[in-house]
């Protein structure tokens, strides 16, 4: 997996790339953590995410919550058809923004 930053303004979008699995979700966690210590508003492209397990929606969780707790927003774009039916499957669609 690779993640590429950019921010614009009070925005910091992180492209993902690869499978976010059990290996990778804690990389996705620390850098989606750390985007939230330099801004408020997150935003996902998801792309080229072809594969999320259960440890990669729990970063997506942990990023929510702590959209929340500092009154900002995470956003998930471009999500494919294989990722948005686990976010679906899961609950997930209910709780994340995706755009």
């Amino acid at each position: 997996m690779q993640i590429t930053e950019t921010r614009e303004g009070e925005v910091i979008q992180l492209t993902v790339e690869g499978r976010v699995d059990t290996t990778t979700a804690p990389d996705l966690q620390k850098k989606i953590l750390d985007a939230y210590q330099k801004c408020k508003h997150v935003v996902l492209d998801f792309r080229s995410v072809e594969y999320i397990s259960s440890a990669g929606l729990r970063a997506l969780l942990l990023g929510q919550k702590t959209a929340t707790s500092k009154g900002g927003t995470l956003k998930i774009l471009n999500v494919g058809p294989t990722v948005k039916q686990v976010f679906d499957m899961s609950g997930f669609s209910k709780i994340l923004t995706v755009v």
